[in-house]
């Protein structure tokens, strides 16, 4: 049942090197590793799934991903203006102020809970070292786009 799934912060840049945290996840109140004990599968395709997700609807319905993505604006707005549950949270870019290393100013995924008004990134949670490397590794890549950009800013 998908709706026993929470806390699956999708962390970093939107392109392939956004980092689906499985790690911090749950499905049922357990931690997603006891229930997908899978682990080359969840450190690999699962998180290729998910980073080429616009691909493969734009290729499964033979058109743009677009419904998917106004259907992703619906649920972050409903989100924002609804106090989120207890012990949850849910992802959202939004304009860094530093947290978790990130350069401060930088669009960047992270976890977020509001109160219905306003919102914040949820602090505290701790990576293992594989988690912490694909937070490093999309990082970074904004750096390098920012750097690209930067005589345009």
């Amino acid at each position: 049942d998908v709706t026993e799934v929470k806390n699956v912060a999708i962390w970093g840049n939107h392109s392939a090197t956004q980092y689906p945290d499985f790690y911090n996840a749950t499905i049922g109140g357990k931690p997603v590793p006891e229930v997908i004990t899978d682990k080359a599968w969840l450190e690999g395709a699962f998180i290729e799934m998910v980073q080429k997700r616009g691909a493969a609807i734009i290729q499964a319905r033979g058109a743009s991903s677009a419904a998917s993505a106004a259907n992703a604006v619906v649920d972050t707005v409903r989100n924002l203006t609804t106090p989120t549950p207890d012990g949850e949270f849910f992802s959202v870019a939004v304009c860094s102020d530093g947290s978790y290393g990130v350069e401060e100013g930088l669009i960047f995924g992270y976890p977020v809970r509001s109160n219905g008004k306003d919102w914040e990134i949820v602090q505290g949670i701790k990576h293992n070292d594989f988690g912490q490397g694909k937070v490093d590794i999309t990082h970074k890549e904004l750096l390098s786009e920012k750097e690209a950009v930067k005589e345009l800013l």
